[in-house]
């Protein structure tokens, strides 16, 4: 059956590959590759550290990508094994041990799994995970880029810097400003968690560091003992980063470098969520469409969804309202035009595109500098209904949620999930991949059978004889994001397919998708409201 599929998404696609207009978001396109090259090495950076995920004892044959659309060529067909190579490819999972936090309150989090497939080339997802060392709590974030990854990239080694140094007290900012004046070494302020393919831009640090300085001297002016709380935190470091994003390309930067990847950062975007975690107390940020949810199990062993963010899309009648408040009546038919901000993006809220925030005066006194916007990647277009900038925001909406001892696990994702998988079901996986591997007994809720008992049971016998169990719940919901058929069961013939898409059709048929599931010690909290 993969031939069939393999053949038909070939056919189907090879005639409008350099014409597509994009996917779900701006900037999307495909172009044909017809290099000599025909296939590629996957290949990821190995981490460094410590992961409770078993290790196979064996070596797997190495699994290819496919990168060419020429028919002759496309007919790689992917063992059972390489599926699993390329699945788990970028897999992390950490336990987090002994963690307490600087007011002593113990950490709720028992440990995370964290996975992501690409579709993009190279993806534009990014994913970060870091402690806060002079304040308290554990940080995870999504960040999903459109038109490029430099904007995710960016905001995902940047953000959780800015939260950080929001939530500190005029105490340890004293001490940052001093150590800077005085040329000392600064105390740490994050410990991050590393991820597979994680990389630092290390040649403008000190850049990023000059900005992140201006701000805490601000926060110094502001002579609060105590620092923001972590919701006015979270508000503030997501707008004053996003600003930061706009003003380092308007104003003079000497190095060549520097200058083109501030262009690559301002011109593309990313939405985020990010989750701040401090003992009970659990605050979830979102700009964009990528989303969270906890997994709650009842006294009764009942699973249920709690959602934590709301998509800010078209579909979301709050954000219609607010675009149409904050511009012209004369635009209310024209914000929004087939389900895109402007026709042309479809979150309403997000990171960088500042082509859709600037003036269109600004725009061409920027990009007159003497870029080459051709080789940097930079789209340059203005919509047609191009009036009352700006049309878009990083401002995130902050939810609380007091940690209770029936809360098990958080789910962070970017939108290439939740296209496919809609939060039940999600939930149901994660619950299902700790119920196999012996964590849990869950008494799961009865399912109607969406198709005939036997062929679904056929499905599932032949699903679980062509892969071990997953040991990550990531790679489990990543697996069934791409591989369920039209009624939700895995059909191994399309997810091996799937995985076989060159790279310049790949991005037709998904999306990037990164996942992080957290999960929390039970125990803990349990402890913490019993001891008042």
């Amino acid at each position: 059956m993969s031939s069939t599929v393999s053949y038909w998404i070939l056919n189907s696609a090879r005639n409008s590959v350099a014409t597509l207009q994009g996917g779900r978001r701006l900037y999307s396109r495909c172009t044909s590759s017809r290099n000599k090259s025909k296939w590629r090495l996957l290949s990821w950076a190995p981490t460094t550290l410590k992961t409770d995920a078993s290790c196979a004892g064996f070596a797997l044959p190495k699994a290819y990508r496919h990168t060419s659309t020429e028919e002759d060529d496309f007919h790689l067909q992917l063992s059972p094994e390489q599926v699993n190579e390329v699945l788990r490819a970028g897999e992390s999972a950490h336990k987090i041990l002994d963690f307490v936090s600087v007011s002593g309150v113990p950490n709720s989090v028992l440990r995370f799994e964290s996975n992501q497939l690409a579709a993009n080339s190279p993806v534009e997802d990014r994913r970060g995970v870091a402690s806060c060392l002079q304040t308290n709590g554990l940080m995870f974030g999504i960040f999903d880029g459109h038109g490029g990854h430099a904007c995710a990239q960016a905001v995902s080694e940047r953000l959780f810097y800015y939260v950080a140094v929001s939530l500190m007290s005029q105490q340890t900012l004293e001490r940052m400003e001093g150590a800077m004046e005085s040329m000392k070494p600064m105390p740490p302020i994050l410990q991050w968690l590393k991820h597979p393919g994680d990389s630092i831009y290390k040649d403008i640090t000190s850049v990023h560091l000059d900005h992140l300085r201006v701000y805490w001297q601000e926060l110094l002016d502001l002579h609060m003992e105590m620092g923001l709380n972590i919701k006015e935190a979270l508000m503030y470091s997501f707008q004053r980063l996003d600003s930061d994003i706009s003003l380092e390309i308007q104003a003079p930067l000497e190095d060549e470098m520097t200058r083109n990847l501030s262009l690559q950062v301002a011109f593309s975007g990313a939405t985020a969520c990010v989750a701040h975690v401090d003992g009970v107390h659990l605050h979830v940020a979102n700009a964009g469409d990528c989303r969270a949810i906890l997994g709650v199990q009842e006294d009764s062993g009942m699973w249920s969804c709690l959602p934590l963010t709301q998509d800010h899309n078209a579909r979301n009648q709050a954000e219609l309202s607010r675009l149409k408040r904050e511009h012209p009546e004369s635009e209310d038919r024209t914000i929004i035009m087939e389900d895109r901000l402007l026709g042309v993006l479809m979150p309403c809220r997000a990171f960088g595109d500042v082509q859709l925030k600037w003036s269109k005066e600004l725009q061409r006194s920027v990009l007159e500098r003497g870029f080459d916007t051709e080789a940097l990647n930079i789209y340059q277009f203005t919509p047609t209904h191009y009036y009352t900038p700006p049309y878009l925001t990083a401002e995130p909406e902050v939810t609380y949620h007091r940690l209770r001892p029936q809360d098990k696990f958080l789910i962070l994702a970017s939108d290439g999930l939740w296209d496919v998988l809609d939060n039940e079901d999600v939930v149901r996986l994660v619950v299902e991949h700790l119920t196999e591997a012996g964590r849990h007994k869950p008494d799961l809720a009865p399912r109607p059978a969406k198709l005939g008992l036997m062929q679904r049971l056929l499905l599932q016998r032949k699903a679980q004889g062509l892969h071990a169990a997953d040991q990550n719940a990531a790679t489990r919901l990543i697996r069934h994001a791409i591989g369920n058929n039209e009624y939700g069961e895995m059909e191994p013939e399309r997810l091996a397919a799937m995985l076989t898409l060159p790279e310049d059709l790949a991005r037709m048929y998904r999306d990037d998708i990164t996942v992080t599931v957290v999960y929390f010690n039970s125990d803990s909290i349990d402890e913490y409201y019993k001891g008042g």
